[in-house]
């Protein structure tokens, strides 16, 4: 009895889910959207990065995904390289809490 009203359930989350999809499908056909980015105002890497979104995003999310963490070890390091600098140690940090 417990099985049949699972399923029963199940049946209705299944078809409550697919219904936008259903309502989607029923639409005419419409043309695909095109998303383009404007780079007549970019100059230098800004313009190229602008036009390799424009032409490939494949390669664009490649040099995205391997940019971001070569600019955070960057940017890491500066901030431990100007800590250091000021006189603050975080490599042997004592903990002052007891």
């Amino acid at each position: 009895m417990l099985g049949s009203h699972r399923f029963l359930i199940r049946r209705a989350a299944l078809a409550l889910a697919a219904f936008p999809y259903q309502l989607l499908a029923a639409a005419g056909k419409a043309e695909p959207i095109v998303f383009v980015a404007d780079s007549r105002r970019y100059h230098g890497w800004q313009a190229w990065f602008t036009n390799l979104y424009n032409d490939s995003l494949l390669m664009f999310t490649v040099v995205t995904v391997v940019t971001i963490p070569v600019v955070g070890v960057i940017l890491g390091l500066l901030t431990d390289f100007l800590m250091a600098r000021i006189g603050i140690n975080l490599r042997s940090r004592t903990v002052a809490e007891h």
